[in-house]
């Protein structure tokens, strides 16, 4: 496993701070999943077989732009 690090996500009011961490999720082993620090903020992607970020759980709402945000902090 990766170590958990620090990322932001651009909210709609406000940036959204949080840990992102490399995890095991419904047979994904390359899922990440970012939690924020107030904990209202919870979002788990992974690349499909196609190689594309998608999102497999998280918090409603959720902006689809952070897929994107998440992804290239990852990388």
């Amino acid at each position: 496993m990766t170590r958990p690090f620090e990322a932001t996500l651009t909210g709609s009011e406000y940036p959204v701070k949080g840990t992102v961490s490399k995890i095991n999720f419904r047979g994904y082993g390359n899922a990440y999943e970012f939690k924020s620090i107030d904990n209202d903020l919870h979002l788990i992607i992974a690349k499909d077989e196609d190689g594309n970020w998608v999102r497999l759980a998280g918090t409603e709402p959720f902006l689809s732009s952070w897929i994107d945000e998440l992804a290239e902090q990852i990388a």
